[in-house]
């Protein structure tokens, strides 16, 4: 991602020539917020006479492909059933295009929803074939129809979180400089519609719109959740460089004693007003409240999806997890670590 060396950096014609040519990507993604957390670390190693630190940011942890975490199912007993032996029913058209060559190779999402097509229209069809003393295939019908009720977890799984669309939604991605200020509510409303979807089917109401299921699954692919981590990650990393300095400027001693007062504990509240509070804050801020907005409606589905999350799936989702709790904590830790090092000079007072 990104290492910081120096202090040497192009300059703004220069970065904004690269970006549109597409010479440089990942140093134009968010370089207006990057220059403000540079200039804060910096004014601050002044400050406190310490060396500017070494800034890397964590790597985020990627996804498991689709194929490592896609969910697989015994044959059915419908598999081997002749379709034309259901004629009269509604059924029949949909256990043809399951087991034509097309169905069977088709999309998690188009394989999901033709399983609620199934779950849907055999309960009739079940009924019809009794009525016409064919219990046999009756109850075919009715062992699939169980059997598929108890896979639709696993189905929406992989139509959902184990779809590409949702590996989409964390891939990396170059994201405008004033991210997260250039995001809609898009890619939240359809998190949320596809939740209520998913909340809905389990709940035994099988209606789906299969356009309406695959624009929300586009809306997703384009979200912002590779960007989000990559925002949190540079600032995350600024913020726990500036910690180890003020950590190491405290190892050094009090900037206040008996008797004692640094030119320091002056200057530091100002730079940190108006370099920090001025010109960081403001961007923690908005990541803050995109975090907030954004990564809800992906836990709910998680959450509602636990039973049938393959292990692959369960252990990333564990580090992506504590990687966003450790870099959402990083402004708290940075104010905690400047009131730790201004306590002994009176707290922390007004600007001038």
């Amino acid at each position: 991602m990104y290492r910081h060396h120096s202090s040497k950096r192009p300059t703004c014609n220069l970065l904004v020539l690269l970006c549109m040519t597409g010479t440089l990507l990942v140093g134009c993604q968010g370089d207006r917020h990057e220059s403000a957390l540079e200039e804060y670390l910096a004014r601050l190693a002044r400050t406190l006479d310490a060396a500017v630190p070494e800034v890397d940011p964590p790597s985020a942890p990627v996804p498991p492909r689709t194929g490592e975490i896609r969910l697989k199912f015994p044959p059915s007993t419908i598999d081997s059933l002749d379709f034309l032996a259901l004629t009269g029913c509604a059924l029949q058209v949909t256990i043809g295009k399951r087991n034509s060559s097309l169905g069977r190779m088709a999309a998690d999402s188009q394989r999901l929803l033709l399983e609620l097509e199934y779950l849907r229209l055999a309960p009739e069809c079940i009924e019809h074939q009794r009525r016409l003393g064919r219990e046999e295939l009756a109850s075919a019908l009715e062992t699939a129809w169980r059997d598929k009720q108890k896979q639709l977890p696993g189905h929406i799984f992989n139509a959902t979180l184990g779809g590409t669309e949702y590996r989409r939604f964390w891939r990396r991605s170059v994201s405008p400089g004033d991210y997260p200020a250039a995001t809609g509510s898009q890619v939240i409303t359809a998190l949320e519609a596809i939740n209520d979807l998913a909340r809905r089917w389990l709940a035994g109401d099988y209606r789906a719109d299969n356009l309406a299921f695959e624009i929300l699954l586009g809306e997703v692919a384009t979200g912002d959740g590779g960007a989000l981590l990559e925002g949190l990650a540079l600032q995350g990393a600024w913020l726990s460089a500036a910690d180890r300095l003020l950590a190491e400027r405290m190892a050094r001693g009090p900037l206040c004693a008996p008797g004692i007062r640094h030119e320091a504990a002056d200057i530091l509240p100002n730079v940190v007003h108006k370099f920090f509070i001025g010109g960081v804050q403001p961007y923690a801020a908005a990541l803050g409240r995109r975090r907030h907005q954004l990564i809800p409606p992906l836990d709910e589905l998680e959450t509602l999806l636990e039973a049938v999350l393959p292990n692959a799936f369960r252990a990333w989702q564990q580090e992506r997890n504590a990687l966003l709790e450790q870099l959402a904590a990083a402004p708290r830790h940075q104010v905690e670590q400047l009131k730790a090092i201004l306590a002994p000079c009176g707290g922390f007072p007004a600007p001038d």
